[in-house]
């Protein structure tokens, strides 16, 4: 690809990540690293646990899906759909602060792959996931 991302196109996604319901309901927060990777951070609550007093598993899920999407998104011009995900709980998040982090297997012209992680913030890993999205011809939204 000859297209490269810049600061101002992950700051559009950061943007868009901010507006969207998702961020708000969750709390989540999100950055990129010096490698373009999307960082996700949950602040634990308690509000997403599960009858045994920890983070569900659906609110890990939540995590790897962004973490996957918004590393795939920053390699793109235009918009990104997901195709599939998977996600492998691997450890209790220990009623603590998570961490998601994606990180691009391969970026095609009409497909990506990616890999996540979920930490705790002992960096024990609680999760594992991967997941394939399709590149578009759409813009991304204003």
């Amino acid at each position: 690809m000859s297209w490269e991302p810049d600061d101002a196109h992950l700051e559009r996604l950061v943007d868009l990540f901010y507006r969207s319901t998702i961020s708000k309901s969750f709390g989540l927060k999100i950055s990129f690293d010096e490698q373009q990777r999307a960082v996700f951070d949950l602040p634990y609550t308690g509000r997403f646990d599960h009858f045994l007093d920890d983070v569900h598993g659906g609110t890990i899920a939540t995590l790897i899906d962004n973490a996957g999407w918004f590393t795939a998104a920053a390699r793109y011009p235009t918009w990104i759909v997901s195709v599939e995900f998977s996600v492998r709980l691997h450890e209790r998040a220990g009623r603590q602060d998570l961490r998601a982090v994606g990180e691009i297997v391969r970026a095609g012209k009409s497909f990506t792959s990616t890999t996540m992680e979920v930490r705790n913030a002992d960096g024990l890993l609680v999760a594992t996931g991967a997941g394939t999205f399709s590149v578009t011809s759409a813009p991304h939204p204003a």
